[in-house]
């Protein structure tokens, strides 16, 4: 559990200072009429004299700082209360008897110096609680201005029944392998040291993102029993020069008293990027005296002495500085990578925990409709899926409830209010038949497994949903280029069809071009450029007055032989999606007008359909 605040919630401070304020000003005013002003109406001296001159006075006070009368009313009786300052004059109490005015001198206040003195030292006393407050609330801590520079880590001491551990994390089991040994370190240090050895300083998970590196990190300090410090490296940050460095120093301090503890900093990035990369900040700036203490920091303090491991985590290890990656700082690397098959159903068992499942959910068919996915994308599934059982009123979550769930995420949310007119439908449906159609009969091609021409996200009139029947991790050059046929599949139906095409192509067009570009540049599959790489690299990421350069710095003939062989490798796909297409004109016919009645073709229904698709060589062979 973290560890509670002990400073009072902001709303009771808050309510302190206005009862403060409060309390000093009703004092003031009540005790100090002087300071804020008397009750009674004001005049000037002339006014009270011309009121004494007219005979308008009936009686009056004088004081030394102060004078009040009463005026009469309009049946000559004593009225409302004025008050004056008054001006030394001596003649004063013979013209009040020459007017018939009643007149007294003002007994002396009480306790005149007391009074004073406080006039004099509660206003100062309310400026510093004011200012005490705000320097304070904007510090963020007990210290005021001190405690800018102290660390905003959290601190986590879990107990037995929350504590995180390797049994909540799946799909990473090689990573899990890896951090065995921190735990065993911060377990039984001494079978360690006892024979020489030395447990690595820092140890740098890297990963996608949502694939589980924070939660490895917990599971760590679960297993081992140790406190657990976690800040991200943003907040070492701040406007002022020299915070970052003294938050770094303040928070080994801290490590230091609760050692064996881990620190675990997430998005080193923020402030671990290469100093030599000059498009990022200059030498002086507070982001490179934050990686210098941190630097600093970790060569300061003796694991085998301290029991102190330094985990953290990015996305982004190309750009950290190697200083940082140098033995005895983060010398071991975990890869924390997108799991597998069986590492998605192993991670999809743990969430359904949470939640009521119906008899018919097979996860493992769940797990194989979700390549690619992260352990974060996962969880996301397993609510959504919930959400909509609790939405139709199920005691338990379906299985197509987890359908249409990888469908919202996939595709997005189905437009219902866009409705399309009756050409724009058929357009779509043959679109979509095309893609399906060459789809199947592709080599190595993912399996298709629905036909939609229901508008789903922010762009998608229809979509062809294809699911791998396998995890791939290599694909052929044959392959890739079936890809491209497939994603031109559509436009292809557009063509045959309609003898024109609409705009509905254009992603499928550029995710084409982008795939043929890589064959060229990346895979090297063009035998006129032969195996070479043409990616940029690091150090050409801006060029051109500091642009984004998508390619290495080419000569004019290379940059032309490139775009010549793209354009040959789509092109070559696009007659290729054209002739599978001739060769079912009859079978497109029939599926698109099944999809123009149903809207839907998925399951046993589609997979008989395309079992009828033949292509460009068994018709030749066949004639």
């Amino acid at each position: 559990m973290p560890i509670k605040d002990s400073r009072p919630p902001r709303s009771r401070q808050v309510i302190n200072l206005v009862f403060l304020i409060a309390s000093g000003l009703l004092f003031l005013n009540v005790l100090l009429p002087g300071v804020f002003g008397s009750s009674t109406p004001k005049e000037p001296y002339s006014m009270f004299i011309h009121h004494v001159q007219e005979h308008e006075v009936a009686r009056a006070s004088v004081g030394q700082n102060e004078i009040r009368y009463q005026l009469k009313n309009e049946m000559g009786e004593p009225g409302e209360v004025y008050s004056t300052t008054p001006i030394f004059d001596l003649k004063l109490p013979d013209l009040l008897e020459e007017n018939g005015v009643e007149f007294a001198a003002m007994p002396p206040a009480k306790n005149q110096w007391f009074l004073s003195l406080l006039s004099w030292v509660i206003p100062p006393l309310i400026f510093v609680a004011v200012w005490r407050f705000f320097l304070m609330r904007g510090a963020g801590g007990a210290q005021g201005a001190l405690s800018i520079g102290k660390s905003k880590a959290k601190v986590y001491v879990e107990d037995e029944a929350t504590r995180t551990t390797f049994d909540d994390v799946a799909g990473v089991e090689e990573a899990k392998t890896e951090l065995v040994e921190i735990v065993d370190f911060l377990k039984t240090p001494k079978r360690f040291t006892d024979i020489g050895a030395k447990i690595p300083k820092g140890v740098l998970l890297v990963g996608p993102p949502g694939t589980g590196k924070t939660l490895l990190a917990k599971a760590v300090a679960g297993e081992a029993g140790v406190p657990f410090f976690s800040i991200s490296g943003s907040e070492f940050i701040e406007l002022f020069v020299g915070v970052g460095s003294s938050r770094v120093r303040d928070l080994f301090e801290q490590a230091k008293k609760q050692a064996p503890c881990i620190i675990f900093i997430d998005e080193l990035d923020a402030i671990g990027k290469s100093r030599s990369s000059s498009g990022f900040y200059g030498g002086n700036d507070e982001r490179e005296q934050t990686l210098n203490q941190l630097l600093t920091e970790m060569d300061g303090f003796n694991a085998s002495e301290n029991t102190i491991i330094v985990l953290a985590a990015t996305n982004r290890p190309e750009t950290l500085d190697p200083a940082l990656l140098r033995p005895g700082r983060f010398d071991r690397q975990v890869l924390v990578d997108r799991p597998d098959l069986k590492g998605r159903e192993a991670i999809l068992e743990i969430h359904a925990q949470e939640v009521k499942l119906g008899d018919d959910v097979d996860l493992h068919a769940i797990a194989a409709r979700t390549p690619g996915f992260a352990g974060a994308d996962l969880a996301n599934l397993v609510n959504e899926a919930a959400l909509l059982a609790a939405r139709n009123h199920r005691q338990a979550v379906s299985q197509a409830d987890f359908s249409e769930a990888i469908e919202r995420i996939v595709a997005g949310l189905e437009k219902k209010s866009r409705v399309l007119n009756e050409k724009e439908k058929r357009i779509v449906a043959y679109h979509e038949v095309g893609h399906a159609l060459v789809g199947a009969v592709m080599p190595g091609g993912d399996q298709v497994a629905k036909i939609s021409i229901v508008p789903r996200g922010m762009a998608a009139l229809g979509y062809t949903l294809q699911l791998p029947t396998e995890d791939r991790f290599l694909r052929s050059e044959e392959e890739l280029n079936g890809q491209i046929a497939t994603l031109l599949g559509g436009r292809s139906a557009e063509e045959i069809v309609f003898g024109s095409i609409t705009t509905g192509a254009s992603n499928d067009l550029q995710r084409a071009t982008d795939l043929a570009e890589q064959m060229v540049t990346t895979y090297g599959m063009s035998d006129v450029l032969g195996p070479l790489a043409y990616q940029r690299g690091q150090q050409n990421m801006f060029l051109d007055g500091g642009m984004p350069n998508p390619r290495r710095s080419v000569s004019d003939e290379t940059a032309k032989a490139i775009d010549t062989e793209v354009k040959g490798i789509v092109e070559a796909a696009h007659q290729k999606a054209l002739d599978v297409l001739h060769r079912n004109r009859d079978l497109l016919e029939e599926i698109a007008q099944r999809l123009l009645q149903d809207e839907v073709i998925e399951g046993e229904v589609l997979q008989t359909m395309l079992a009828k698709v033949q292509s460009v060589a068994t018709q030749t062979a066949a004639a």
